[in-house]
């Protein structure tokens, strides 16, 4: 992902009350910063660790090969953002209500996340990495997910009926989270 170690960083910033300048931002390193408006603008290479980022407008954003490390990213509409070569790998985030509709997330990545009530209608997960992460109470419908492997991850209620999960992976001990929709009980 992050190509070299000589980043450009930026720390304790609050964008809060206006964007950074326009254009475009390649290996830098936004540390404990707050943002709220990230639209139109290109990010590269980057990452974001400790930011609060909720809310966040990335309307006609580009966000190719960035991580986001402890990021509180609540409510944030990556349906928004640019499609081209998103990328994105999240690790130890709160995600909650974040929305990835119609997103092609198959070069991302979610460990450690706690993602509840976020919508991924008719994403595309396939290839997505994730471990760990909650799923409590997520939207996924026409959702790809063929080959995604939720073997480490909880709370998740998916209608295989509904998504394509060919070749997915969850433990048996999970499988109450794919018949919901049955109205079945499980002992």
């Amino acid at each position: 992902m992050i190509r070299n170690n000589s980043l450009e960083v930026v720390s304790n910033l609050d964008f809060s009350l206006g964007q950074p300048d326009q254009g475009s931002y390649e290996q830098y390193k936004f540390v404990n910063c707050t943002f709220s408006d990230l639209s139109g603008i290109d990010f590269i290479d980057c990452i974001f660790q400790d930011c609060n980022m909720s809310n966040v407008n990335v309307k006609n954003c580009k966000i190719s090969d960035i991580a986001f490390i402890n990021c509180k990213l609540t409510g944030a509409n990556f349906f928004e953002s640019k499609e081209f070569a998103f990328a994105a790998n999240f690790e130890s985030c709160i995600l909650d209500y974040a929305i990835f509709d119609r997103k092609k997330l198959n070069k991302s990545a979610f460990n450690n996340c706690k993602i509840h009530g976020a919508d991924f209608t008719q994403a595309d997960l396939s290839k997505c990495k994730v471990h760990n992460c909650d799923f409590w109470d997520a939207v996924f419908f026409n959702t790809n997910l063929q080959g995604v492997d939720f073997s480490t991850s909880k709370n998740f209620t998916i209608d295989p009926t509904a998504n394509s999960i060919r070749k997915a992976k969850f433990l048996s001990s999970d499988l109450a989270g794919l018949l919901t929709k049955f109205d079945i009980i499980i002992k």
